[in-house]
């Protein structure tokens, strides 16, 4: 009886597993297929299990292998509209719009647009060169000629004349008075990717006469004012170059050699060389400067001759600027010190020098105030070709040494009340030691100085001295429209010498007043007014048996009012004419020297390419 149960049970199994593995059956056929072997084994197993308590079969494990059938599981959708937890819920009220239909009847017929013109301004025409030709009376000539040439995209090159000249003519002067001043210049520029340079040369050649005799002249004869030669010439030359890096440690470095001669056998030798580098760092920028300039020269005479030949100079300063400089929206800051070797190897001495370099500026209110203050000094290599460039009637038998400006403190206010008023508000306090000062020639001291044309006390020599100077400065700039505007400045200046009695030919009072205007678009002009202070200098003449007289002169202030007006016929062609010291003062700017009077020019500007 088991035997045959197992046995069935068995085929039961078989075709139970064959009905699962059927393929090709569709879902529903096969779910009719099971439903029937269901039933099947249900019947079998209850055969089985009445048979079991007839005689006890045992047991044996049956395994029911069915394939793995997946299924889907339902997805949920996250809400896209959040819930808001709003303590305040306002229902929203319907709102119904009606419409009202109107007929309008209309006649109007709108124009077709028509595209407005633009009026095209005419560029301004641009030219290379120009030609400046002028007459006016003590027979004066004025000539300028400036032209560029541009070689290539990068290069171009270009020369500058000019030439001005006065037969002299001023009342009351016996000596010849005419002078000329004749310059050209020359430069080549090249600014390639990284690297920009340019190289600069000319020669000057001016003509000069000491003329400013002192009154004690006033009677001698033709004869003796005739038989004075008291002409001097000057004659320089400078060749030089900067060289210009970009994106680099190395900013620039300029250089420059200067030579000059005039027509009592003087000469000067003057090197000059200033390299610049610059080391960014993380919130400054480290700059570090050098200088180095050597002069070199001499004078055949001394101007009182004790037979020791003449003058010899030879100077060397040598330093170096390291500086920290800071900047951001407000703030500018550098701090910095100048460390300053002077060689004097003539006489084989040196001296050593630190000087401050301290500026600082903020700004208050955007552009409207600024305040700014610092500390500056330095070694100032003084040379004959400044002082006659100043003062064209000194001797030519100076003492030529530096000057240093131990510091010069300095503090001030600067912006704008407007957007069309300008202000610079300052005052400085400094000390120099060796200042150079221009100080009349005695006159008649010894046999050398009377042989020469500048020996009569009509020439200047300069003198040395410690001088304290305390300067306060105003400035007013005003643009009153696109076409006019108007400018004034002031400087008050004390001063307190060491040794000299007086700080010679140094004004207690300058003073400017300038304004550019254009009355059309042709007429255009300007005038500047320029004051200056009393000054004094030294009288002394000297006599067979000792000096004589020696006194201070106190040379009075002048005004001087200069203007020009110009005309432009056409683009290329226009016609000016100048007005100089208006006044008719026959003010002196140096003891003994009066000025022409009024001078007038007029001449003409001509502009083309070539």
């Amino acid at each position: 009886m088991r035997t045959f149960i197992s046995k069935n049970i068995y085929r039961l199994y078989e075709t139970l597993s064959f009905f699962t593995r059927l393929q090709g059956v569709t879902q529903g056929e096969r779910g009719w297929h099971f439903k029937g072997v269901y039933f099947l084994l249900f019947i079998f197993l209850s055969f089985s299990t009445f048979a079991q308590e007839e005689e006890n079969i045992g047991t044996e494990v049956i395994n029911i292998v069915k394939p793995y059938t997946p299924t889907i599981s339902d997805a949920f959708k996250v809400k896209e509209t959040p819930v808001l937890n709003d303590s305040v819920n306002t229902p929203k009220k319907k709102v119904q719009y009606q419409i009202f239909s109107v007929p309008v009847a209309s006649t109007f017929t709108p124009a077709k647009g028509k595209a407005a013109t633009v009026e095209k301004v005419k560029p301004v025409k641009l030219y290379d060169n120009y030609a400046t030709l002028g007459f006016g009376n003590y027979t004066t000539i004025l000539g300028e000629l400036y032209s560029n040439f541009q070689i290539s995209r990068t290069d171009n090159a270009g020369f500058f004349f000019r030439h001005n000249s006065s037969q002299g003519e001023i009342d009351g002067v016996r000596l010849e008075n005419k002078y000329y001043n004749t310059q050209l210049d020359g430069n080549y520029t090249s600014r390639q990717r990284d690297v920009s340079y340019r190289l600069d040369a000319g020669v000057k050649h001016q003509l000069f006469n000491w003329y400013g005799l002192n009154e004690t002249y006033d009677t001698a004869n033709d004869e003796f004012i005739n038989g004075l030669d008291a002409q001097q010439t000057y004659f320089s030359g400078n060749v030089g170059g900067s060289i210009t890096v970009d994106d680099s440690f190395f900013e620039k470095v300029s250089a420059n050699i200067r030579f000059l001669s005039d027509a009592y056998g003087s000469s000067e030798f003057n090197i000059k060389a200033k390299p610049e580098f610059s080391f960014p760092l993380t919130s400054f920028t480290l700059k570090v400067d050098g200088d180095i300039d050597y002069l070199s020269g001499s004078f055949e005479k001394k101007y009182i001759d004790v037979g020791l030949g003449g003058i010899n100079y030879s100077q060397l300063n040598a330093g170096v600027t390291p500086s920290l400089v800071y900047l951001n929206d407000d703030l500018t800051l550098s701090l910095g010190v100048t460390a300053m070797a002077g060689l004097d190897l003539e006489n084989s001495d040196t001296d050593f020098y630190l000087y401050p370099q301290i500026n600082a500026s903020y700004r208050l209110v955007d552009e409207f105030l600024i305040v700014y203050g610092g500390a500056d000094g330095g070694l100032t290599q003084n040379s004959y070709y400044d002082f006659k460039e100043e003062n064209p009637y000194v001797s030519p038998t100076l003492f030529i040494a530096p000057t240093s400006q131990l510091y010069n403190g300095f503090g001030g206010v600067k912006g704008k009340v407007t957007n069309s008023i300008g202000y610079n508000l300052r005052a400085s306090y400094g000390k120099e030691d060796n200042k150079a000062l221009f100080k009349s020639n005695p006159d008649g001291q010894s046999n050398t100085s009377m042989t020469e044309g500048y020996g009569y006390g009509n020439s200047f020599q300069v003198v040395y001295d410690d001088v304290n100077t305390l300067s306060v400065f105003g400035e007013l700039k005003v643009d009153v429209s696109e076409t006019f505007s108007l400018g004034v400045n002031a400087e008050f200046l004390s001063y307190t010498t060491d040794a000299q009695q007086e700080a010679w030919n140094l004004p207690e009072l300058k003073a400017t007043l300038f304004s550019n205007f254009s009355i059309t678009e042709k007429i255009y002009g300007g005038a500047s007014l320029f004051y200056v202070g009393e000054r004094q200098d030294n009288f002394v003449k000297a006599g067979i048996f000792g000096t004589n007289i020696n006194r201070i002169e106190t040379l009075d202030a002048y005004l001087d009012a200069n203007v020009h007006l110009g005309y432009r016929v056409n683009e290329r062609l226009a016609i000016f004419a100048k007005g100089s010291n208006l006044l008719s003062d026959n003010y002196e700017r140096w003891l003994n020297y009066p000025v022409q009077g009024i001078q007038g020019l007029l001449g003409a500007t001509y502009k083309f390419d070539w």
